[in-house]
């Protein structure tokens, strides 16, 4: 298995995996190599440094009965974890209504259907004629490959 460190057009950086450099060039010549939080294909290798296990080398920098795991600041997580975080939490609390979007939250904001976390498309004029009418509306940006597991 191959695990590559990848960036997108945008800037943003992933890891990949891959059953060998082959593979790796194969789908990413076809478009199946996509980046998770925006779905771009335009994506590259980045530099990587192999990884080397020298256990005799970690003994020497570790102090004994240190199991090794370093704990974990708020700094180093970031921005983009945390907004992958947010799409999975999203995903998994609400309703996909798809098209419906508008229509559903005009139902649930006059009564008649029961209000609930949905999600689903709208247009730009659809979100400005229900924010005319009173109904929160939160545009977000969810990444096509959001359609099915995010990893």
């Amino acid at each position: 298995m191959k695990v590559l460190n990848l960036r997108c057009a945008h800037d943003h950086t992933f890891e990949g995996w891959f059953g060998s450099e082959g593979d790796f060039q194969s789908q990413l010549e076809r478009g199946l190599v996509a980046c998770p939080l925006c779905n771009n294909t335009a994506v590259s290798k980045l530099p990587s440094a192999p990884r080397i296990s020298m256990s005799r080398a970690r003994d020497l920098a570790e102090p004994s009965g240190h199991d090794g795991a370093q704990p974990v600041s708020p700094e180093a997580v970031t921005m983009q974890n945390l907004w992958m975080r947010a799409v999975q939490h999203v995903l998994a609390h609400t309703d996909d209504v798809g098209e419906r979007f508008a229509e559903e939250a005009r139902r649930m904001h006059y009564g008649e259907a029961e209000e609930r976390a949905i999600r689903g498309r709208a247009t730009p004029e659809d979100r400005q004629a229900l924010q005319e009418e009173g109904i929160d509306v939160l545009a977000i940006a969810l990444p096509e490959s959001s359609n099915g597991p995010l990893q």
